[in-house]
């Protein structure tokens, strides 16, 4: 079996608003957010892409992006969240 796959099935990302590119997963005490923007576009502006950032789900703390952010796809952004999930689990 893959080993980031149970990562991956634990982080089940849902789309936070309907007209927003937003999604989020919380799992093993953190919050992970992907949201979609461009320059151009309604929404998050920036560079084009997949932003992937998590924080702990108690304590306060603000989001820290994932290194790589913004991602090309989708899938890209939620692989990332899996092995930061897993970095920051990996006690």
């Amino acid at each position: 079996m893959n080993e980031n796959y149970d990562f991956l099935m634990a982080l089940q990302f849902h789309h936070v608003l309907e007209n927003l590119d937003l999604w989020s997963a919380t799992s093993e005490g953190f919050s992970f957010v992907i949201s979609y923007g461009d320059h151009a576009g309604p929404g998050f502006s920036g560079r084009a892409g997949y932003l992937a950032s998590w924080r702990p789900v108690y304590g306060g703390r603000g989001a820290i992006k994932i290194i790589g952010s913004p991602f090309s796809t989708f899938d890209e952004a939620e692989a990332a969240c899996g092995a930061m999930l897993k970095h920051l689990t990996s006690n």
